[in-house]
């Protein structure tokens, strides 16, 4: 578990409050700060590098100021949630494609029983900026859109965003070592969907900006604009300028990777 200075670096990391105690004001301080600052991200996949859960994922996104998927991201955000004394699980969940379901285990988010349970999402790209209630099947209005946490036959709820599916959650807590064969899949297979393309996304206060291979597109307050990049520098930069990413490797989409003479700090 995260130590009191390991607290306050991540604390620091997400420019977020200590809370007073576990409740729901501080988890819903938290999950915001978390979304708002740690991007959503494949750039390790595209550079041939290990992924890694839990407190080595915490190294990645404190120290290093980096995001990554939900594996990492969600994984890393229950070491601090758990070390802020709240009782988090880890549920399993398919991501909605258009032709069906994904495969299981393919989604990891949080499950933190306070009152009630509520589930805290802050590595799926399009998820809440708040925890959403797990036992309500009404609307829950958010400043990302409405989502519907809708109860599924034999278990589990599917998680939609403004009437559309996202992902279906187990409601089976599980452990972070049952994620691994999914994880080689993700690294290792072609169709894998993080090797397709290369990405960083992250919202904004009133908006969200993507970096998706050397397409920059950032939507703030309704006025949406598109910036194609044409030179490494541009890439860059855009990776330091938009989401504190400093990179020394220039991903590519195509999965090839080139050593730039550049070290962006």
């Amino acid at each position: 578990m995260l130590d009191d200075a390991g607290v306050a670096e991540y604390l620091g990391r997400i420019g977020a409050e200590k809370p007073r105690k576990a409740d729901l004001e501080g988890l819903r301080h938290l999950q915001e700060r978390h979304v708002l600052t740690v991007p959503f991200e494949n750039i390790d996949y595209h550079l041939g590098r290990e992924i890694h859960l839990g407190e080595q994922a915490v190294d990645k996104i404190v120290r290093q100021r980096r995001g990554g998927g939900c594996y990492e991201v969600n994984s890393a955000f229950a070491e601090l949630l758990r070390a802020l004394g709240y009782r988090v699980e880890i549920l399993p969940g398919r991501v909605h494609r258009p032709d069906g379901l994904g495969p299981a285990m393919c989604h990891l988010a949080l499950r933190v029983t306070l009152d009630e349970p509520w589930l805290v999402d802050a590595g799926f790209g399009r998820n809440s900026r708040h925890p959403l209630r797990l036992t309500c099947s009404d609307v829950q209005k958010d400043p990302h859109g409405e989502y519907l946490v809708a109860p599924v036959e034999g278990g589990g709820a599917d998680v939609l965003l403004d009437g559309r599916p996202l992902y279906r959650l187990d409601d089976r807590p599980c452990r972070l070592d049952d994620f691994a064969p999914t994880l080689w899949w993700w690294r290792s297979c072609p169709d894998s969907p993080f090797l397709q393309e290369l990405f960083c996304s992250m919202p904004l206060a009133d908006g969200r900006v993507t970096l998706k291979n050397r397409r920059l597109v950032r939507v703030d307050g309704g006025q949406r604009t598109i910036e194609p990049l044409t030179s490494d520098a541009a890439v860059l930069d855009a990776y330091r300028t938009h989401f504190g990413i400093g990179l020394g490797e220039l991903p590519e989409g195509d999965g090839v990777k080139r050593t730039v003479g550049i070290q962006l700090t």
